[in-house]
């Protein structure tokens, strides 16, 4: 079986993702800090599916324990296959002037650094397998700059450029290199920005219909199930009120 490893998997897009490639056959590897909520994904796995789910506890941020985690694998847990890098949130939503800094370094540690700590593990075992696909979870912030997303914005074009670099990295080793980059979404996304402010949260989609987390998961196992020549270097999903990150078509009820 092939086999998949999804960071952030707990919930939202990883969580739909990982359920994805458990319906086609995939071997899955899951990461998360909610040892709850990997425990409860795991089950739903094993009791649905034909395939084995190994859960791994870790924060992205923590460079150490990405490492010692990570190289603890069993030897044939690590002939990964897909390495998806969904692992990722935005967190308050300000001017620049009045943001706060814990914020700032929580998105830039996980969106940018938590990426790299995983890959920088990951990388060499597929190289050394001379095949393998990367899908790093972007988003349409990573393409346009938005009011008071700022470093949001900053962490998510980092990650489209990096997908740039490692797709000229990877070129020589025949792995290929995918960024997925989603609209507006309801997932946990906009509580977590808000900081649990549910109302707060619910005003993001009102007036238009988000994606779903199982819109993203079945454009992520389309870029992994193309033939092994062809790769989908750059996606972006936006549900058809969305233009932009800035532009929307709202009903007004």
């Amino acid at each position: 079986m092939p086999i998949a490893l999804i960071t952030g998997a707990s919930s939202g897009f990883g969580r739909a993702i990982a359920l994805k490639f458990a319906e086609h056959g995939y071997d899955l590897i899951i990461t998360g800090r909610r040892k709850e909520r990997l425990n409860e994904l795991e089950e739903i796995i094993r009791n649905t599916y034909e395939t084995r789910v190994y859960s791994v506890l870790f924060d992205v941020r923590d460079s150490e324990a990405v490492a010692t985690e990570l190289n603890a694998l069993p030897h044939d847990w690590k002939l990964i296959d897909v390495l998806v890098n969904n692992a990722g949130l935005a967190q308050g939503f300000s001017t620049i002037q009045e943001g706060n800094i814990e914020d700032w370094d929580v998105m830039i540690d996980t969106n940018v650094k938590g990426l790299l700590y995983v890959s920088r593990i990951v990388l060499p075992w597929l190289i050394q397998q001379g095949k393998g696909h990367v899908i790093n979870m972007s988003s349409i912030a990573g393409k346009e700059a938005y009011s008071k997303g700022n470093v949001y914005c900053a962490t998510k074009h980092a990650v489209d450029a990096i997908s740039k670099s490692m797709r000229i990295d990877m070129l020589p080793h025949g792995i290929r290199v995918t960024a997925i980059n989603p609209g507006a979404a309801e997932t946990e996304f906009s509580l977590v920005r808000f900081k649990g402010d549910a109302e707060r949260a619910a005003q993001t989609y009102k007036g238009f219909k988000p994606l779903v987390a199982e819109d993203i998961a079945e454009v992520v196992y389309f870029a992994a199930s193309r033939p092994p020549h062809v790769v989908l270097n750059d996606i972006t999903i936006t549900p058809i009120a969305q233009a932009s990150p800035a532009y929307f078509y709202k009903e007004i009820s």
